[in-house]
């Protein structure tokens, strides 16, 4: 079984950085895909971005294209967030996910089986 811990989010001023961290335990995650949820107050969780298993392959929502990087370190077993060019628009809670199996519909809640607790960002406009 595994189990994700997100951290690095926080309160920064609209137009700055955040890196976030996703760090699993419980077995080694090298072999499966990886996403980044977000969930806004009054909002449904919404697809952020996602890596494939070997971080060859990677997606991003349009809102957050050009400005956010997903990336893995598979030997420290941990998935990042790379966020810059921060709005408003940004503040959420932050969900790590992921799944052993071929993620198709990689943007969709339901193709991952496993999620962490979450970490919230808040951007000051």
């Amino acid at each position: 079984q595994v189990h994700l811990e997100e951290s690095g989010g926080g309160l920064v001023q609209a137009g700055g950085s955040l890196t976030l961290s996703c760090a699993a335990s419980g077995r080694t995650i090298s072999s499966d895909s990886m996403a980044w949820f977000r969930q806004a107050p009054g909002k449904e969780r919404e697809f952020v971005a996602r890596i494939s298993a070997a971080g060859a392959l990677t997606q991003y929502a349009d809102s957050v294209e050009g400005r956010f990087t997903i990336s893995r370190d598979n030997a420290k077993n941990t998935v990042y967030l790379q966020m810059n060019s921060l709005n408003a628009e940004d503040t959420a809670i932050y969900y790590c996910a992921g799944t052993p199996y071929y993620a198709r519909i990689y943007y969709k809640e339901q193709s991952y089986d496993y999620w962490g607790q979450g970490t919230q960002v808040t951007v000051s406009s």
